[in-house]
């Protein structure tokens, strides 16, 4: 039998290939308007929520997508901001996927 290599798995070995699209080359300023447009989603959703545009369980559905998305960018901009205080390159720092992202204590 031939016998291939195993493919590294987890985020140590992802590269930036290998990143959501969405997060790829963003700078901290990209970041940072991305978590305001995320904010600023949420509250049109809730805004559309309170005035009856919207049933609560998509309300619920939107939020928690939302909330994935935001916790994303947040973990990404530590994570640069933590490669430059360590004089490494903040572009390679990589944001967790949802179920990472997910388990973090606010």
């Amino acid at each position: 039998a031939r016998r291939t290599a195993a493919r590294p798995r987890g985020r140590a070995h992802r590269t930036r290939a290998d990143r959501p699209r969405s997060m790829v080359d963003m700078s901290e300023q990209d970041i940072l308007t991305r978590i305001k447009d995320l904010v600023d989603r949420e509250h049109t959703l809730r805004s559309r929520a309170v005035d009856g545009e919207l049933a609560p369980s998509e309300e619920r559905r939107q939020l928690a997508e939302l909330e994935v998305q935001l916790d994303q960018c947040w973990d990404l901009l530590r994570q640069r901001r933590a490669r430059i205080d360590r004089g490494a390159d903040p572009d390679q720092a990589q944001a967790g996927g949802p179920g990472q992202v997910e388990g973090y204590l606010q």
